[in-house]
């Protein structure tokens, strides 16, 4: 902690994440984040090495709150319940945090982040999900692909206001996961060994 501006690693970060949200992640900068604590650009490099650290920082603290509702919403559930619970925490973090959520899309160094809780806890939780159709490692890997790009491209979508149709998307978004829960059920199987 610096004792002149009470700056740590953590109120960098979580400051940044709310600074995302109100600007955007894509307009996030050191000099952005030093203006809002009133220091000069110089005191952040204490905390952080560089924008793109931040910007992984953010990334990592979006993941593990994301994973936190994800966490709480599917305890206790298996099947489609858990499916219908884990797509509904996704989703509605999203909806409230897009900007904060845009953070966790970065390319980021597997080198780098490597063990990261949040990134560890999100494969975990996704299995966890998956294996309640008694789908293995392969096909684990690729339904979970589906159901990132399906609550990903779904959910970011809706909060960029990108479905602008008389129909709601609370009317769609059952029946998309419906049919997710079909397609996991009936999951194809080409001779890989899923064990």
């Amino acid at each position: 902690m610096s004792p002149r501006s009470g700056l740590t690693t953590e109120r960098v970060v979580r400051a940044a994440a709310e600074l995302a949200d109100e600007i955007g992640f894509d307009k996030l900068t050191l000099s952005a984040v030093a203006r809002h604590f009133g220091v000069k650009d110089p005191s952040l490099y204490v905390h952080v090495r560089n924008l793109h650290d931040l910007r992984v920082r953010v990334a990592l603290l979006a993941s593990a709150e994301l994973n936190d509702r994800i966490g709480a919403a599917v305890a206790g559930r298996s099947g489609k319940e858990a499916l219908v619970a884990f797509a509904g925490a996704y989703r509605g973090y999203v909806l409230e945090y897009p900007q904060r959520y845009a953070a966790t899309q970065i390319r980021m160094d597997p080198a780098e982040v490597a063990g990261e809780p949040a990134l560890v806890r999100s494969i975990e939780l996704t299995s966890s999900v998956l294996r309640g159709y008694g789908l293995g490692a392969d096909a684990g890997l690729d339904a979970a692909r589906l159901l990132r790009s399906t609550f990903h491209g779904f959910a970011t979508l809706e909060a960029a206001g990108g479905f602008a149709h008389s129909r709601s998307t609370d009317d769609s978004w059952p029946r998309i996961l419906d049919a997710l829960d079909l397609t996991l059920s009936n999951w194809p199987v080409h001779g890989e060994k899923d064990e």
